[in-house]
């Protein structure tokens, strides 16, 4: 008589990262059996090996008033994988205004918690919409939502995310930091110190932070280099006032460059002198010496 093989009926655990792939969202994901593929070196001349890329969700409309445009979603991706493929650990933060303003909302009458948290879904939708256009093109992502949604996103934990960079993956933060009264800018700031970023670069659709606007005033006067106290005193629109002094108290540079210039995000990375530049006045970037060793 034949002997019957009998399983003790548990389920047999999947391993951590591919696990965390099952939870990611499905739209265009690629398949969480096949192995990563090697994660590129870093490239001769690039400045930064770790980034925290922030987007404005202005930046996902294009040429319309509202919600994303397929044309500009896919020059954004293209450009990203291009930094990516120099071996640069990406990690982005977008905004929601492209869909939902919670500070717009709030000035209407809406309960200001109850806008904040509006503005957080907006974000997730756009980093979904970017996850697709990024994978479409082959490039592993993962959303980590400061909001738990498992059927859409995983849960934001900070040691999860910097693995999946070590793995050479792109790294998208949703929902902010999960909190009301807080900004993506303060979002950005936060993620980037958790996990050891080199920078936080801003993209904007101007070159640079100014002395007042510059598409109402001619004779605006970009600044190339500013302290953080410079940028407070002044009231300059770089980010808020809690980013900024998050960035202040722990020396993380911040550069605010033109996005809409193709091309651009590679030339900061590898180091040329665009955009201005926020940080102590005694302080060097960080990894300013070759992050490639």
């Amino acid at each position: 008589m034949s002997e019957k093989k009998r399983t003790n009926g548990k389920k047999k655990d999947k391993p951590e990262d591919e696990a965390a792939a099952a939870g990611s969202n499905g739209a265009g994901r690629l398949s969480p059996d096949l192995e990563d593929p090697p994660r590129p070196p870093l490239a001769a001349g690039v400045k930064y090996r770790r980034i925290l890329l922030k987007l404005s969700g202005e930046a996902l409309m294009g040429p319309g008033q509202y919600g994303i445009d397929s044309t500009t979603l896919a020059q954004i991706a293209d450009e990203i994988i291009d930094i990516h493929s120099l071996g640069v650990e990406v990690a982005l933060v977008l905004g929601g205004g492209n869909i939902f303003r919670g500070i717009a909302a709030s000035a209407q009458g809406m309960d200001r918690a109850h806008a904040d948290y509006m503005g957080m879904l907006a974000t997730v939708i756009n980093s979904l919409a970017l996850q697709a256009a990024l994978e479409s093109r082959g490039s592993r992502t993962r959303v980590l939502s400061a909001i738990e949604m498992e059927r859409l996103a995983e849960p934001y934990i900070r040691r999860r995310a910097i693995r999946h960079l070590e793995k050479g993956r792109l790294v998208i933060f949703a929902a902010g930091t999960g909190n009301p009264f807080f900004t993506t800018d303060t979002a950005a700031s936060l993620r980037a110190m958790e996990i050891g970023a080199d920078i936080v670069m801003k993209a904007t659709k101007v070159d640079g932070v100014y002395d007042k606007d510059p598409h109402k005033h001619k004779d605006a006067r970009m600044f190339r280099r500013l302290s953080y106290l410079d940028v407070l005193n002044r009231n300059l629109a770089v980010m808020d006032s809690t980013a900024i002094s998050l960035c202040r108290d722990n020396n993380l540079p911040i550069l605010v460059f033109n996005m809409t210039r193709p091309g651009n995000i590679r030339r900061v990375v590898l180091g040329e002198p665009l955009g201005t530049m926020v940080m102590e006045e005694r302080q060097k970037p960080r990894n300013e010496s070759g992050a490639g060793g």
